[in-house]
């Protein structure tokens, strides 16, 4: 046990062959939840809102290399073609900060 704790076998031959194929097998047959990796969502996602508004979460980065002044129409065009060529009227983009006061999201609020 404790030649294939160290790796102390020769390359070819049978035991550091297992020992490949056991770290293949860990890798490959490992349940994607026992790491926490799940898909992401997409890049822009429609929330459940109250009163008929409307509420889309954008990722940071479509709107990093965009200016500030910028950003609520790129925010627009966005809602725009997430929705499936809906009519979205923009009416605020709220930045979302984490606890190091980094930009995690945008929070934009649209009516029909």
């Amino acid at each position: 046990m404790l030649r294939f704790l160290l790796w102390d076998f020769k390359r070819a031959s049978w035991q550091y062959d297992v020992m490949v194929g056991l770290i293949l097998a860990f890798i490959f047959f490992t349940p994607r939840s026992w790491f926490r990796d799940q898909p992401r969502a997409k890049s822009v996602v429609m929330l459940p809102a109250e009163h008929g508004a409307q509420v889309f979460w954008i990722e940071p980065d479509l709107l990093a290399a965009t200016p500030e002044p910028g950003r609520p129409a790129r925010a627009q065009q966005l809602i725009h073609s997430q929705s499936a060529g809906k009519k979205h009227t923009l009416v605020r983009l709220e930045p979302i900060f984490d606890e190091e006061k980094e930009i995690r999201g945008y929070m934009a609020f649209a009516r029909p």
